[in-house]
Order: C-alpha cells, then structure tokens, then sequence
C-alpha cells in the first residue's frame, strides 16, 4: 500500500513545529521512557505496562522492517528544533479493506501544545496526497477525550462506539471509531487555503497547526524521486 517514497530511512515528513521521521535504535530510551508511563500506555492497544526495557529494540526493528516493506509508515514524531529528540510516535496500517488506520502517542510533557493535531495533521494530508485512498480511519478510547478532540479538529467524524479488543490491556473496552472521507478532506484543505482553518492552533489537548507537510529528502533523493509528497 505504501510507495516506494516511504521506503528509504531518509524520509520524512515536515510540518510547522515537526518532523516525522523513521524510528531509530537510538530512540529506544525515550520510547521505554515516555511510552511507558501508565498515563500513556492505558490509552493504547499494544503499549504494555510496565514497558519491558527488552521490547524495545525489537519493537524498532519491527517497525524499520515494515516501513521498508511497505506494510506500514510508523513514524518518529520529533521537534523540527531537535529531530533526534523522539517524543511521541505516529503509524499509519494497511486493513483488508484498503482503507489505512492511523494511530498514536505522545510523550506527557508535550500534551497540551497542539503536536499530536499537527502530526495527525501532517500525516493525513501526505497519505491523501500520495495513496489513492478513499477515506482514513482512526478509533479511540471513549475514556480519552482529548484523542477524540485530535481528530476532530483533523476532520475525522464519528462512526459510533463498538467493543475492541486491546491486547494489552487485557480485554475488550469501549472504544469509538472515526473516518475521514477524501472528500471531506479535500473540501477542508480548499476552504484552509481560502483562510478558513478548522484547527485552531494551539489548543489545549491532553493527548497529544496546520501547515502542510513537506517532504525531507535530502537533495540525491530529491532528484531521484519525481513524486510529491503516509502517521
């Protein structure tokens, strides 16, 4: 489902205050430091808690493995003040159904600063843009408001709560399902350019700007690649 583009460990996505970058091992600290707390992980499917410290790098050769086979796009969300500096996670998933899922997390010091909206954002305009892709989905926890607001304000809308089933939490649990049709996504990106944002910038959100993303390849991959620019 993911092109060739997304397949190098040089790309990446960049947005007003962030880039969204391949994992690397030497995040691992800072994925078992942030995504371990409890805060964080109860919001998840699959972060367990505690976070065993020898998960880690296989976790990040997993996700490497797939980002280059084109299974998946999971993505380092980092300052574009400091990209080595990971403090959240972003991933986009193939479904049978060929709509892709996004999910995911950020680190408790950077909520309430708009980053997860604008790595939400920044993702789905870049897989709309490259994938012919009919719609987006996403779901969250009914207990996590402030995920719902994220993608809200991103033009997700709600399709109802369902049971689902997260494995590490141990259980099935109310969650609540979104979709964001290519449509409507058009229709936002059209009235933004006229100045009209959905996304007031900055506002608060426990959980985690609009600018639209750009592609970072360096200058040889520039000229290699004649593709415009999935989280």
């Amino acid at each position: 489902m993911f092109p060739e583009l997304t397949r190098d460990d040089v790309f990446r996505l960049e947005t007003r205050r962030l880039w969204l970058r391949w994992p690397r091992m030497a995040d691992a600290n800072a994925i078992l430091r942030l995504a371990g707390e409890k805060a964080v992980a109860e919001m998840t499917a699959s972060i367990p808690h505690p976070y065993p410290p020898q998960a880690v790098e296989p976790f990040i050769f997993a996700m490497r493995k797939g980002n280059a086979l084109g299974e998946h796009l999971a993505l380092a969300i980092t300052p574009r003040s400091k990209p080595n500096e990971l403090i959240g996670m972003i991933s986009a998933h193939r479904q049978a159904t060929g709509v892709p899922f996004i999910g995911y997390w950020l680190g408790t010091p950077h909520w309430g600063k708009g980053c997860a909206t604008e790595a939400v954002q920044g993702l789905i305009d870049s897989l709309f843009s490259l994938i012919d892709l009919p719609a987006i989905e996403a779901d969250t926890r009914v207990i996590n408001p402030a995920s719902r607001r994220v993608l809200e304000k991103s033009g997700f809308r709600s399709e109802g709560s369902f049971l689902k089933s997260l494995p590490a939490r141990g259980g099935l649990f109310p969650c609540e399902q979104f979709r964001l049709d290519r449509s409507t996504w058009a229709a936002l990106k059209s009235w933004s350019a006229s100045g009209w944002a959905h996304a007031p910038e900055l506002e608060p959100e426990q959980e985690s700007a609009r600018g639209a993303p750009a592609l970072g390849i360096p200058p040889r991959r520039q000229q290699e690649q004649a593709e415009p620019c999935p989280a």
